[in-house]
């Protein structure tokens, strides 16, 4: 089976912000978040460097093929981090370059660009048309993670239709423990939008394994858009501080609520068509001591 991670994050040095309020590493996976200490990544990484030969090794241990490496506020831009990770993994690695509020914005060396826009200052969203059309354009993709519920999702349905050609990746799978997050899933019935389901551990993380309620979110959200619409995705390293990685993989595996053309289609096959992955090469299981 062909597995691609829709939903990864990587640093070389963590430096972000929090309302306004530094985020960084002080060792053992854990970070000053914004004041706060909090376990961010998982505790073997105690020199804070999340990096992408330790990705590779989580994902050939669970025998995931590609991953597409996306950005958010509270890590800081990891722009130049990403260019250098997919040069040593170019066909295993897709990166997203940080839109940010402020002028410029790359694009050039990325396949697509993150918007973080339940974190934006000004979160009218129609208001970002001309990088919508500019992205449209080079043939690129757009990954938002949206503010709660429905909150902009009538500003997606204007941008939507105003870019027919772009292809727009929906994340945390529609914040899917909010209220109205089926809104967030509707978007996906348009041709060129997806979901991918980046950060479902930790939504459900009160639940645990082996997350019973997220399948079922999974089945509702095919039957709103269809299972060829869903992709899977780990939110590495976060929630790795309570699951392994191929823990992520295996509570999808392993349910029967999936047949298993559709776990096929959900862990891998949308992915590679959404995203154009190439030349994939298989990865054999490891023999485990265990």
């Amino acid at each position: 089976m062909i597995k691609i991670d829709a939903h990864v994050h990587l640093w070389d040095k963590e430096a972000g912000l929090v309302n306004g309020k530094p985020v960084y590493g002080i060792g053992n996976g854990k970070v000053d978040f914004g004041g706060e200490i909090r376990q961010m990544m998982p505790p073997y990484m105690d020199d804070d460097r999340n990096t992408v030969e330790r990705l590779i090794a989580n994902m050939d241990y669970a025998c995931v093929n590609g991953c597409v490496v996306t950005q958010e506020y509270i890590d800081g831009n990891q722009d130049e981090y990403l260019r250098s990770s997919k040069e040593k993994y170019p066909e295993r690695v897709k990166i997203c370059s940080l839109y940010e509020e402020k002028e410029g914005y790359a694009l050039d060396g990325f396949d697509g660009i993150k918007i973080c826009a339940s974190r934006l200052k000004d979160k009218e969203l129609k208001k970002l048309l001309f990088l919508f059309k500019e992205v449209e354009e080079t043939g690129k993709f757009i990954g938002l993670d949206l503010a709660d519920g429905d909150l902009q999702t009538a500003d997606m349905e204007y941008l939507i239709k105003e870019c027919p050609d772009l292809k727009i990746t929906i994340g945390h799978f529609g914040m899917v423990t909010t209220k109205n997050w089926q809104e967030q899933i509707k978007l996906a019935r348009h041709e060129n939008v997806y979901i991918e389901s980046g950060g479902l551990t930790w939504l459900f993380n009160y639940e645990f394994y082996p997350y019973p309620s997220a399948i079922d979110a999974i089945c509702e959200a095919k039957n709103i858009c269809g299972i060829e619409k869903l992709m899977w995705g780990s939110d590495y390293p976060r929630t790795m501080t309570d699951i392994t990685y191929k823990s992520a993989v295996r509570f999808i595996l392993e349910t029967d609520k999936l047949t298993g053309h559709e776990k096929e289609l959900f862990m891998g096959l949308n992915a590679v068509n959404f995203y154009g992955f190439k030349d994939l090469k298989e990865i054999p299981e490891p023999l485990n001591m265990l």
